[in-house]
Parts: C-alpha cells; sequence; structure tokens
C-alpha cells in the first residue's frame, strides 16, 4: 500500500507541466517629430491685454512637424488656457488663440487648412502628406474688464503633440 502511494506520487509529480515566460521586447521610433521653431512672446498693447500678434508687440509661436510616412499621424495642437508663470491675478481671464498652417514643404499639403477641426483650444491636422509643416499659433489674454494686468512675467505653454492613427 505504502509503495502504491509512493509510484502514483512519482507518476503524478513526472507528469506536471511546468511553464516559463519569455520575454520579446522591439523598439519603434515615431515617424513624426515635432519641433519649436519660433518661441512665442507676449506683447502687450493695452494695459488689460497679452497677444502674441506681431502687431501687438508680440511674437506669434511656430511648430514644425516633420513626417517620414503620410497619413499615419495628426498634428494635435493646443493653445494656452492657463498661466504656467504669472503674478497672482484676482480677476478673469479670458482665453483665445487659433493655430494655423504658415508654410508646407510640399503643395500637397495645401489642404491642410481647410481640413483642420478645432474644438475648445485644440486644433486637429491630418498630416496625409510626408514632409515638413509649419504651424502658427495665436494667443490672446483679456483680463478682468479692463483692468490692468499687474506687473511680472507671464508664461504659457502650446502643446504639440503627434498621434497615430
Amino acid at each position: 500500500m505504502f509503495k502504491s502511494i509512493i509510484t502514483m506520487s512519482a507518476i503524478l509529480m513526472t507528469s506536471a507541466a511546468f511553464a516559463i515566460e519569455t520575454p520579446i521586447t522591439g523598439n519603434v521610433e515615431s515617424k513624426c517629430s515635432i519641433y519649436t521653431d519660433t518661441a512665442g512672446v507676449y506683447g502687450n498693447p493695452t494695459p488689460s491685454t497679452l497677444s502674441t500678434a506681431p502687431a501687438d508687440g508680440g511674437v506669434t509661436p511656430v511648430v514644425r512637424y516633420d513626417v517620414a510616412t503620410a497619413a499615419a499621424y495628426t498634428a494635435k495642437i493646443s493653445w494656452p488656457q492657463a498661466f504656467t508663470t504669472s503674478p497672482t491675478l484676482n480677476d478673469s481671464v479670458v482665453w483665445d488663440g487659433d493655430t494655423i498652417v504658415s508654410n508646407t514643404s510640399d503643395a500637397g499639403m495645401s489642404g491642410y487648412e481647410a481640413a483642420k477641426i478645432e474644438y475648445d483650444n485644440v486644433t486637429e491636422f491630418g498630416l496625409t502628406v510626408a514632409g515638413s509643416t509649419w504651424f502658427s499659433i495665436d494667443s490672446t489674454i483679456a483680463y478682468g474688464v479692463a483692468k490692468p494686468l499687474p506687473g511680472g512675467v507671464y508664461k504659457s505653454n502650446v502643446v504639440a503633440e503627434c498621434i497615430a492613427d
């Protein structure tokens, strides 16, 4: 009887299955790159306004997308809706902006501006042609009801993303 139990245990132990996990890794490099071509600067055309428009003393920020694979990416660009640095503000801040195609490396990109999708502070462009596209981003801030902005440094960020389709 004891021999039967030992024999049965040996049979069960030898028929047990063992498993291992073998890793597989890979590195994918995006075929879409984003660069800051021109950093933006706020001008202060009136005491209650900041603007990146050159007519207002500002500098319009420009980002460049370089795409190696056509019809595989979407450019998603958000104009600012908050300061990353500013003096304490005790009144309302109204943000406005716009994103436009300002230059392209290929005539086939001429339809990007007409086909853009806008919502909230976001603009999306389907990058259907390989090459480089420059986007200009306008940003305007109105403070209070014609209330002067406090003196100090004001900074905000444009967010530019390349989304794989």
